[in-house]
């Protein structure tokens, strides 16, 4: 039993470094993950980083073959347009709740939202694209946090990590980064004025929006 909470603490430790990578691009998908390799480059005994591996594959991170291995796991265009259906509806019921608050707390979360929003125009305006990609998960963030539902938290931190995993950003395109940024002031809008049928339908059309613009960058359209 001793041997437990410095185990269970290296597996996290090499968990979140493995998850990390993969959400970051660092290890690509379809990748094949070698237990030996990952202990020797983590510095770490094979137990934790299979154990590692168990807790990844649970999040849909990695995908376990029995006889083969375990590789990273690939993004299908059925994956996008799958992860982007429950995005829409999710981050619709948040923007919803977020309206749904005290006009005080509304007011705050959309203030928050906005200043958010400045930062990435700013962002934008020097096509600092890793930085639009933060704010930008940065602001939906915001507004799961405010309605401070754990399941719903939980579901788009999991929609989260898997949109980091999405290749080549829609905010490389310019047309994009304006319309997003003008999607996000209605979002705040609509939550500072209590609005929750306009918060909701804003929200589901901003997932909308960027379906449509992740298929054309896809489809190198």
């Amino acid at each position: 039993m001793r041997d437990g909470p410095r185990r269970g603490r290296t597996t996290d430790l090499a968990a979140n470094a493995l998850r990390e990578a993969i959400l970051d691009g660092a290890v690509a998908p379809s990748t094949w993950l070698r237990e030996a390799e990952l202990a020797t480059v983590l510095d770490v005994s094979r137990t934790p980083v299979r154990e590692a591996l168990r807790l990844l594959a649970d999040e849909g991170l990695v995908v376990k073959t029995p006889n083969q291995g375990t590789m990273v796991a690939p993004v299908s265009l059925e994956d996008v347009l799958a992860l982007y259906l429950v995005r829409e509806h999710l981050e619709g019921l948040a923007a919803r709740l977020a309206a749904g608050l005290a006009a005080g707390r509304g007011t705050g979360v959309a203030r928050r939202l906005n200043a958010l929003n400045d930062e990435l125009a700013e962002a934008a305006n020097g096509s600092d694209l890793p930085a639009m990609v933060r704010l930008n998960l940065d602001f939906h963030r915001e507004i799961r946090l405010a309605v401070g539902n754990v399941y719903l938290d939980r579901f788009l931190g999991q929609v989260e990590h898997a949109v980091r995993r999405l290749p080549a950003s829609t905010f490389a395109r310019p047309d994009r980064r304006s319309a997003a940024l003008e999607e996000h002031r209605a979002i705040a809008r609509a939550i500072a004025a209590g609005d929750r049928d306009a918060a909701q339908e804003v929200a589901q059309h901003h997932m909308r929006q960027a379906r449509a613009a992740r298929i054309g960058e896809l489809a190198g359209d």
